[in-house]
């Protein structure tokens, strides 16, 4: 029901908005000297990192090496496009630590890469 929240349209969006409040607080500042408005732009840059850090831990928990490394999912390589979606959705989904210790038998594992394939091969708009 919410899988727009694992989407970069999401976190994208969340830092818009961000930008727009901290701006907006920031003019505000200038314009009235007010000391609320500080408590505002600390509180929205907080709140902006404890919302947005999950997201780019995602991004940053693989280093090149080790992307270029992990096996990839696909068995054949007839569909590289399927193969580099998968692939992608691992290196957001996990961390490299994460996916080293993850038994890949587990059905909880296997329930993920179904669905991750099914919305991999899913070629609509949304």
């Amino acid at each position: 029901m919410f899988d727009f929240l694992d989407t970069d349209w999401f976190n994208i969006g969340l830092e818009v908005l961000f930008v727009i409040l901290i701006s907006y607080d920031i003019k505000k500042y200038f314009e009235t000297r007010k000391r609320e408005y500080i408590v505002n732009i600390v509180l929205t840059i907080g709140f902006a990192i404890w919302t947005l850090y999950p997201y780019y831990t995602s991004y940053v928990g693989w280093q090149e090496e080790q992307k270029t490394v992990m096996i990839s999912h696909c068995k054949d390589t007839s569909n590289t496009k399927l193969c580099k979606c998968i692939d992608e959705a691992t290196f957001k989904n996990y961390t490299h630590d994460e996916y080293i210790v993850l038994d890949k038998n587990s059905t909880e594992y296997n329930e993920w890469l179904s669905e991750t394939k099914e919305e991999c091969l899913d070629e609509s708009w949304f």
